[in-house]
């Protein structure tokens, strides 16, 4: 899809792609961390039918699970590759010692 307008430099167009359905689960992915909202939400980006984008998040975050870092290769502008690399880190919390009462 792409639009028009005129500006006082010629026409203008903007070109408008919808994401892929990897790059719509892996915009999910940022947001939240729940499956079922990941994956509604890349249906909506998509316009998809939630239940083909459930078994594709299923089978994604099976994969993320196996591993922590998930590589990810995005096309740029004329096939040209870039790769965008997301690492996980695991926060431990210390759980405080409880109060100590002086003597």
């Amino acid at each position: 899809m792409s639009e028009d307008w005129n500006t006082k430099y010629g026409p203008r167009r903007v070109r408008r792609d919808p994401p892929t359905l990897e790059e719509a689960i892996f915009a999910a992915a940022g947001i939240t961390e729940d499956h079922d909202a990941q994956a509604e939400i890349a249906a909506a980006l998509m316009g998809m039918p939630l239940d083909a984008v459930q078994a594709e998040v299923k089978k994604q975050s099976r994969v993320a699970a196996r591993g922590g870092v998930v590589t990810r290769v995005i096309a740029g502008e004329q096939g040209a590759q870039r790769s965008v690399v997301v690492e996980r880190r695991v926060v431990r919390r210390i759980p405080t010692a409880a109060k100590r009462t002086g003597t």
